[in-house]
């Protein structure tokens, strides 16, 4: 464990906490919706946070009735699956690694008091996501120092990172320690995404220049959401088939058609294989 991370015990007995930290009010559905669905079936508490407010994601509609959209739609995706949504007030695509966004990170970690924390490897095309993760490593000590950030209580371990999949390889590609099966909650993670409405119908598509593709009705656009973005798993079950093989055995693995996939992170407490088989229990 680096810097003496000091591990919480993962107790048998007691619901885990997950944080899912995501740039944006869709990073987490996209990238940890299938597993979310799976640990909120299990009674487990889920978080999706995401450290922005959205509101550069949308190419006509007025600067405050975006934000109120997508704090709505990641509000809506998570009442799906009934899990938590929190939207920090940091204006989207001006996310830098500052002291006092590294505060509001602390606090918002200590409040909910996470078992694992999920979030963004730190080399991304997006500086979002990159100072996202960033500040996720930089508050992982911090939590636990009390004259840091002093009126939310310190904690006293240190809390499991673990970083979404991605395809950059540069400068060192996406490593999984623990690929896991969504066959079981592919349906809800897309619906999850289906609420993201300015994302999935409008701001994607606009910057792609497909609007004009996209379905008025909501059974075209599930399909268009579906013909689009299932992709997004389906090409983790591909990418890591012996992975899947390894855990679920030739048979099961062979035939996993969307997966979700997880790299421990150096900070915070270890993501060992003990801690691997309580944290994805029965997945």
């Amino acid at each position: 464990m680096g810097y003496n991370a000091k591990a919480k015990r993962l107790s048998n007995d007691k619901p885990l906490r997950i944080m899912v930290i995501g740039a944006h009010p869709d990073d987490c559905d996209l990238r940890a919706g299938g597993v979310a669905a799976l640990w909120a079936a299990a009674g487990h508490k889920v978080l999706f946070m995401a450290a922005t407010n959205g509101q550069s994601g949308h190419h006509c509609d007025g600067l405050s009735k975006v934000v109120q959209r997508r704090m709505g739609e990641a509000k809506a995706a998570a009442a799906v699956i009934g899990i938590e949504s929190k939207v920090l007030p940091i204006p989207c695509g001006q996310m830098e690694p500052t002291l006092v966004n590294r505060w509001q990170f602390i606090r918002a970690i200590r409040e909910f008091a996470p078992d694992l924390i999920l979030t963004h490897r730190p080399n991304d095309y997006h500086p979002d996501h990159r100072y996202t993760s960033q500040l996720v490593a930089d508050s992982s000590y911090l939590v636990r120092v009390p004259y840091n950030a002093p009126e939310v209580p310190a904690l006293d371990y240190s809390p499991i990172i673990a970083y979404v999949v991605d395809d950059f390889r540069k400068p060192l590609p996406f490593e999984p320690d623990v690929v896991i099966s969504i066959d079981d909650t592919i349906d809800k993670k897309m619906e999850m995404v289906h609420r993201h409405t300015s994302q999935m119908y409008e701001w994607v598509p606009w910057t792609e220049g497909t609007l004009d593709q996209v379905p008025k009705d909501e059974a075209g656009r599930k399909k268009f959401l579906w013909e689009r973005w299932s992709c997004v798993s389906s090409s983790v079950a591909d990418k890591y088939r012996k992975q899947l093989i390894a855990r679920y055995g030739a048979r099961k693995g062979k035939a996993v058609k969307y997966a979700e996939a997880f790299e421990g992170c150096e900070y915070g407490a270890t993501l060992g294989p003990a801690e691997i088989a309580r944290l994805f229990e029965g997945m």
